[in-house]
């Protein structure tokens, strides 16, 4: 009898365990009938995807590659979503953007920095609210956008009146920013200790374009003590940013930081004073307003040797293989030709201050003509997902990179259409710029290996540099603040 009831019992309990498996299900099925217990669409779906087009020389396509196919083929796979990717010219994303927009054009998933872009077009309509998709209803389908951005990035830019969310948030893994770079070996050269104040920096410049004849030889008259570009915020930040007083509050660097250039802080101005005075002495490249977004012409000056200075993404001189400033100046220069990171600027209380944002990143956004919105939030989801995300920032081992001893990842030079265009595929990883394998620790010693011939001592110090003694910008969420909207373009124009 004690058997039988026994038999009957678990007989029972797997019944009820069946039951609310399939309770499940319908409960599922009732909340989204267009998709399977799985996530999966019913019928195929097709959305479209930005994904910038840097014009790198010798790169991959940036609409198909390996990389586009293998989003492609998970996506087809796991929600039966037919994906296809929309190239943008990155160095005139918000100008293409605004006229694919306007002409109602523009990809159902859209990426950019600027975020007033897309202010401007929701108050025409022409942006879809996502906060009914991130809901309490909609949750059990993003699981990994949640766990990855949560909260903070998910609805970051949520209205406290009327609880839109015009955008998401990319969330910044390393938040790094800007170094400056000097030519190592014609410090070596001259003798000259690296600058560690402005005015050694000046001094420095000064020796250079004195001892052209020493560094360059027969190239003498193409000397470039320091190079610049026309984005004079960006690439001359640390210098400009060191005539901001400490004293700064928090209020002041969110009411005058609108722009992530911070034109309008306090002693701004003076750094570009500075500035005028280094290019009246013949300091900087003459010819630097000539050349717009996206031209190659400063980059090949640095890379044949030409340049002693300059201030750029932290990373920037090594970054992308045998094209990258690093080897390419190697091959020009000899093997002891190196840019390497100095921190050269004190503010006013002696401190080597950098300025930084709160950790997030790009905007990712759906235009009104997104007529498949769930769809495009697995989209996101799906790339949002380690497994998925990690792949595409390291490739395939022995091809993108490869795993040393103590199972760092340290990246190799793919070929066709494996090249990674962008570092660590962030054109395709649109919800987070910045390494992040799983593991912290990882993550960090593999980060100093992820730049293909380049000795991890550069990349140490870069990393080192770049956040040293940073201040990161207070973030209030006071919602749309209507003096903001359409200035991002003017700004830049």
């Amino acid at each position: 009898m004690r058997k039988n009831r026994s038999v009957v019992l678990f007989t029972l309990l797997i019944v009820l365990l069946l039951t609310a498996c399939f309770a499940g299900t319908i409960l599922s099925a009732s909340k989204f009938p267009e998709l399977d217990a799985n996530g999966r669409f019913l019928k195929t779906r097709k959305i479209t995807v930005e994904v910038y087009d840097r014009g790198n020389p010798g790169g991959s396509k940036p609409e198909d590659n390996f990389f586009t196919k293998y989003i492609k083929e998970g996506m087809l796979r796991d929600h039966n979503v037919l994906v296809e990717f929309v190239p943008v010219p990155r160095w005139t994303e918000v100008e293409v953007l605004n006229n694919l927009l306007a002409a109602g054009d523009a990809p159902d998933v859209c990426v950019t920095y600027s975020y007033p872009t897309i202010l401007t077009y929701a108050n025409m309509g022409g942006v879809l609210d996502m906060s009914p998709y991130l809901s309490e209803e909609y949750k059990e389908l993003f699981p990994d956008l949640w766990d990855f951005l949560g909260e903070r990035f998910l609805l970051w830019n949520q209205d406290p009146v009327t609880g839109t969310v015009w955008a998401i948030e990319a969330r910044l893994f390393q938040n790094k920013r800007v170094n400056c770079f000097v030519r190592e070996d014609w410090l070596k050269k001259l003798n000259l200790p690296e600058p560690r104040s402005l005015e050694e920096f000046e001094n420095m410049l000064r020796a250079f374009k004195n001892n052209a004849e020493l560094l360059l030889g027969k190239d003498a008259d193409k000397m470039i003590p320091y190079s610049t570009s026309y984005d004079i915020g960006w690439r001359n930040e640390h210098m400009i940013l060191s005539f901001v007083p400490e004293s700064i509050t928090d209020k002041e660097m969110y009411v005058y930081g609108f722009d992530d250039r911070r034109l309008l802080y306090p002693g701004y101005k003076e750094g570009i004073r500075k500035l005028n005075q280094w290019y009246n002495e013949g300091l900087i490249w003459k010819d630097f307003p000539l050349y717009g977004p996206g031209d190659g012409t400063e980059d090949n000056n640095i890379k044949a040797g030409y340049v002693g200075a300059f201030m750029h993404n932290w990373d920037y001189p090594y970054r992308n293989g045998k094209d990258s400033i690093h080897y390419q100046l190697q091959q020009m220069a000899g093997p002891d030709a190196a840019f390497i990171a100095v921190e050269p600027f004190k503010n006013d209380a002696g401190i080597y201050r950098k300025y930084l944002a709160p950790g997030n990143d790009r905007k990712v956004f759906f235009p009104a003509t997104n007529d498949e919105p769930l769809a495009s939030m697995l989209y996101l989801n799906w790339i949002t997902k380690l497994e998925n995300r990690r792949f595409l920032q390291i490739g395939v081992e022995g091809t993108n990179h490869k795993v040393l001893a103590d199972g760092s990842i340290q990246n190799i030079a793919a070929t066709g259409d494996m090249i990674m265009n962008s570092l660590q595929n962030i054109d395709y990883t649109i919800t987070i710029n910045g390494l992040d394998l799983g593991d912290p620790a990882l993550t960090a010693k593999s980060v100093a290996l992820g730049y293909d011939m380049v000795d991890k001592r550069f990349i140490e110090k870069a990393y080192q540099l770049t956040d040293n003694h940073a201040r990161y910008t207070p973030y209030f969420n006071v919602g749309e603040i209507k003096a903001e909207e359409g200035m991002g373009p003017a700004l830049t124009e």
